[in-house]
């Protein structure tokens, strides 16, 4: 399609920022009503102090759509090995940078040791070597990081699993290029994608004095390293709970999850994933009675019109964000499509990308807390 202009695109994102869901009323009634089954909220005294802080780099992505239009695409960002820069995915639904062998120089004659990271949204296996080495990140606005030496996962076959979305088995593949800064996702069949491997949390020292190790993801561009400039404005903030078995490591945003406004909400884990525009939900059945109906497949799917509503715990009675989405709405913050999993039975919603344009999200991998800053 042509495009017809900037005022253009403008004038459609704010008609439908009207009818947005972050309809902060009706999402806190549920939010209440589930805070007491929610995962150890923050406390005001919690609250983290960046002012301190002076290493941070923003780095605007490839692909960031103009002022005021909505962020419908997953981000990209310049990647380097010491040559050529080309163009990477930023994932936040994953851990660590997972690339084609082809695309690392000299990589034959490099250490390693055998490694595989498994995309649950797609059924994606990757399968390589792990080499490690310092790699650089680009912006589109010309600014750059280069981080510490870490591993780095040499794609040279692609498995898929039983029940992969979008997967084909491939040697040798020449396209991989993912470049994951999530955290907490080692249960979901990503072993070992520690924190080690992010390339946002292992970024060279700059000189600068002390570092916080962290980022804040937009929907135009990502803040790496938390300083007191780049946390201003009213962020709310949700206190993440420890992994049990790697230290570093913070398991994901606690999050309660309401259908058509039914209370108390169910309550589990969310992933704010910049890597799919899709949401990935997951509830008991119980929770979604009347909503659902069976698809050709014989999957339950939600009814056009179908109200979702999410609260993510903070201090007291009020949570750190709220926001609602109607299946089939075309609202900013609406994923292009829901898919519904009742087989679980931890509660749990992957929001996709969308959700960007509603709030930016910061990590605070040190002080292990997530934020929330409403845009």
């Amino acid at each position: 399609m042509i495009s017809r202009g900037r005022r253009h695109r403008v004038g459609i994102a704010q008609e439908r920022a009207k009818r947005s869901r972050i309809a902060w009323p009706a999402a806190l009634a549920f939010g209440i009503a589930a805070l007491g089954l929610a995962a150890h909220p923050a406390h005001a005294a919690d609250r983290p102090d960046y002012d301190g802080f002076r290493q941070g780099t923003y780095l605007s992505y490839l692909n960031a759509a103009e002022d005021g239009a909505e962020m419908t695409r997953s981000p990209r960002l310049g990647l380097s090995f010491g040559g050529e820069v080309r163009p990477v995915l930023m994932d936040t639904g994953s851990t660590g940078i997972v690339v084609s062998m082809s695309r690392i120089p000299g990589f034959e004659s490099m250490p390693s040791r055998p490694g595989r990271l498994t995309y649950s949204s797609s059924g994606r296996i990757m399968i390589g070597r792990w080499v490690t080495l310092p790699v650089t990140l680009v912006g589109r606005n010309g600014a750059s990081v280069t981080t510490v030496p870490i591993p780095v996962l040499a794609v040279t076959r692609i498995d898929c699993t039983d029940t992969a979305r979008a997967c084909t088995p491939e040697t040798m593949p020449e396209h991989v290029a993912m470049m994951g800064v999530g955290f907490g996702r080692e249960g979901d069949a990503q072993r070992q994608s520690t924190p080690d491997t992010n390339p946002l949390l292992n970024l060279a020292p700059e000189g600068r004095g002390p570092a916080r190790h962290g980022y804040v993801v937009t929907r135009t561009g990502v803040h790496a390293g938390l300083t007191g400039a780049n946390t201003r404005g009213d962020i709310h903030f949700v206190k993440l709970d420890p992994h049990p078995d790697i230290p570093g490591e913070w398991q994901g945003v606690p999050v309660c999850i309401a259908v058509n406004g039914q209370t108390p909400g169910a309550c589990g884990r969310a992933l704010v994933d910049t890597g799919v525009s899709v949401m990935y939900l997951t509830l008991p059945g119980g929770a979604v009675n009347g909503a659902v109906a069976l698809d050709d497949d014989g999957r339950n799917r939600f009814l056009p019109g179908t109200r979702l509503g999410f609260a993510f715990p903070a201090q007291g009675s009020t949570p750190a964000a709220t926001y609602d989405i109607v299946v089939g709405d075309t609202s900013p913050l609406s994923p292009d499509k829901v898919t519904l999993n009742t087989r679980r039975p931890e509660p749990f919603v992957n929001t996709g990308l969308r959700f960007l344009n509603g709030f930016d999200v910061l990590y605070d991998a040190d002080g292990g807390y997530f934020g929330f800053r409403r845009r």
